[in-house]
């Protein structure tokens, strides 16, 4: 039988789902084919309603080595294992004469700890282990979900947090969960033949398809001790994500409560000696964060290095004598043991790392109202550290809607590792980079409006004009607004002056779950919902309840971030130009997702509306726009409230 071919392939899966082929899928398909066989790399840009799932899942099954697909968000680790794999490996069986088997996979803190769930948890104050059960009120919040968790993993397959519905809370999660740290090893627990989270990594082993997130992809490269099972292709959808989630798992953290919990849970398991030089470097490091100013710390001042190198030592005399007194009076020592060495270790890792001093680290303090000072450290580039453990020994294929930031692929390419595409050389990764464009007819469908007479915003302070702006767009579309703002005190306060002055319903982000003010928005057409960085990405809501979306500003980095001034700055003094590379890199591509909110499905019309003369008038204006999808743009007012009133008045006559 003569191999099937891969538009036959492709076919078959989009038939499966009940879709349409599109050409920007088949062209997709066919470059992702392409990268697999070469083996090199590739960056594809493919807009919203392009199937790209399936664009790299045929090719992928097609080729038969083991694929690791990485994604973001849960939403689509969902979507691809509950409904694309599944009618994609049923479509493809008859024609590939196999049938791939795909598994999930996940971070350990994911699953739910068959052993704390049963023997308890060790406590902080006491010696070992308190029941939660018995501690939380059966009738509190979290005694309930307590309670309800305890029957679930009588019933559930996969322990998987994500499998349990309705969720928990963080905190009710932590009572039945472990870090990958504190966990005691398949061969050590009584539970380890029936272990959660060990399913699943022999699952992934066995699977030709393995789905994880990117802080798994990260963890993968940065700790040297593989997590994923070794694989020959691996496929970054929403990679534009990407590289602030290697930031977010390469970035440490001390705070003096974790700190004083690293002393509590190791006191009474070392001699009294280790605790007690433990305990005084703890208080030292106490005194000096409550004076800590937020800001960078270009260079450690001497006595938070002084502090900092009594941490590192007196942790490490700790993590040396954990693993050599026992004490018989502590019950389930070796539980105790081991979450004492994960909190003790965590100190003394951060305290090294900061101690120790890089060029290529940037350190700052943090001070939170609820939760105090913290000092961080995090990586002035992930980009090395990309290039050197992404792109070797397999094929990557890099995926989204935005990648190409004004007109190409070499910014969102350098933030990876990656030379401008073309460069030859003999440790160069081989990349290219396509736009397979989108379905939609992005000119026809919607309008870019800018707002250009109104006021440059300034870092604080009202914006009267802007206001009497928002609410005459607002009233104009009928309500059907998506309110996308640079900071929750801004959205707030738009919330507020917008509630008082039109009949609209005002939802407000943080005032339900993401997921109800969603709900909400889709269900009435004449609502809006106003919101912060999640609302940025994560909303999918097509028809007639979003017509208008509307963003505040230009979403430029925060002047004072010290991580991405930092990184502004590292730019300039290697000669490039740092506001383009890092500040409009940045903007670029959270406009072009706030965006990509706005058309969602053929039928879809609207207007995205920037508040902000800055994207029509700077001279980086162009480079912001070219990033967008291609609408109408206009800066006319009066145009821009006739297409709303009109787009407004088509959706009410078809009572929608």
């Amino acid at each position: 039988m003569t191999k099937p071919s891969l538009p036959e392939l492709l076919h078959a899966a989009v038939s499966s789902v009940g879709g349409v082929e599109r050409p920007g899928q088949v062209t997709m398909a066919e470059a992702v084919a392409e990268a697999i066989d070469a083996p090199s790399h590739l960056l594809v840009q493919a807009g919203t309603g392009t199937g790209k799932s399936l664009g790299y899942l045929v090719p992928a099954l097609a080729h038969g080595e083991r694929v690791v697909v990485a994604t973001a968000t849960l939403a689509l680790q969902r979507q691809l294992v509950e409904r694309d794999l599944p009618r994609t490996v049923d479509a493809l069986h008859p024609l590939l004469r196999r049938r791939p088997e795909f598994a999930m996979l996940k971070g350990r803190s994911n699953y739910l700890c068959l052993h704390r769930l049963h023997e308890g948890m060790p406590q902080d104050e006491e010696d070992g282990l308190f029941d939660q059960f018995e501690a939380a009120a059966p009738t509190s919040k979290l005694g309930q979900d307590l309670l309800r968790m305890r029957d679930w993993a009588d019933e559930t397959e996969t322990g998987d947090r994500d499998d349990l519905t309705p969720g928990v809370s963080d905190r009710a999660w932590s009572q039945v969960s472990v870090s990958s740290r504190e966990c005691l090893g398949a061969t050590k627990c009584a539970y380890g033949a029936e272990c959660f989270a060990e399913l699943a990594r022999e699952r992934a082993k066995l699977a030709e398809v393995v789905v994880t997130n990117h802080a798994l992809l990260a963890i993968d490269a940065i700790e040297g001790a593989p997590v994923l099972p070794q694989h020959e292709v691996l496929i970054v959808d929403e990679a534009h994500e990407l590289v602030s989630r290697v930031t977010g798992v390469a970035t440490g953290e001390l705070t003096p409560g974790q700190v004083h919990r690293a002393v509590r849970r190791s006191a009474k398991l070392v001699n009294e000696k280790a605790a007690d030089a433990l305990q005084t470097a703890a208080e030292t490091f106490e005194r000096l964060m409550e004076l800590a100013l937020p800001g960078r710390l270009e260079e450690i001042p001497e006595d938070l290095g002084y502090a900092l190198m009594a941490l590192r030592d007196a942790a490490r005399t700790v993590i040396s004598a954990l693993g050599s007194t026992r004490d018989k009076s502590v019950q389930d020592e070796d539980v105790v043991r081991k979450q004492a060495l994960a909190s003790v270790e965590s100190v003394h890792s951060v305290a090294e790392r900061i101690a120790n001093g890089s060029e290529w680290d940037v350190v700052w303090y943090e001070r939170h109202d609820r939760f105090g000072a913290s000092l961080r450290v995090a990586p002035l580039s992930v980009s090395g550290l990309l290039r050197e453990k992404l792109f070797t020994d397999r094929s990557v294929v890099l995926t989204s809607a935005t990648l190409k930031l004004g007109g190409d692929f070499n910014g969102v390419g350098a933030s990876l590792g990656l030379a401008p595409e073309g460069t030859e050389g003999d440790d160069v990764p081989q990349w290219k980079g396509i736009d397979v464009g989108s379905p939609f007819d992005y000119r026809k469908q919607g309008i870019l409006y800018v707002a250009r007479h109104l006021a440059t915003p300034g870092r604080e302070g009202s914006r009267g004009d802007m206001m009497d702006e928002l609410a005459e767009l607002v009233e104009a579309a009928g309500g059907r607004t998506l309110g996308l703002f640079s900071s929750m005190r801004a959205a707030q306060a738009a919330a507020e002056e917008l509630r008082g002055r039109l009949d609209a319903p005002i939802l407000l982000q943080g005032e339900e779950t993401l997921g109800e003010l969603i709900k909400a928005f889709a269900a009435d057409p004449k609502t809006c919902l106003f919101g912060t960085l999640s609302l940025w990405q994560g909303v999918d809501v097509p028809g007639p309840s979003s017509q208008l979306v509307v963003m505040d500003r230009i979403p430029f980095p925060r002047p004072d971030d010290p991580l991405m001034s930092a990184r502004q700055k590292a730019v300039e003094e290697a000669g490039g130009n740092g506001f383009m590379a890092v500040a409009a890199t940045h903007a670029a591509l959270l406009m072009a997702q706030g965006a990509g909110r706005l058309v969602r499905a053929t039928g879809d019309r609207g207007v995205v509306a920037v508040l902000d003369p800055r994207l029509a008038n700077a001279r980086y204006g162009s480079f912001l726009r070219a990033s967008l999808p291609d609408f109408w743009y206009t800066t006319d007012r009066n145009q821009v409230r006739r297409s709303l009133a009109s787009i407004d008045a088509v959706a009410q006559a078809e009572g929608r």
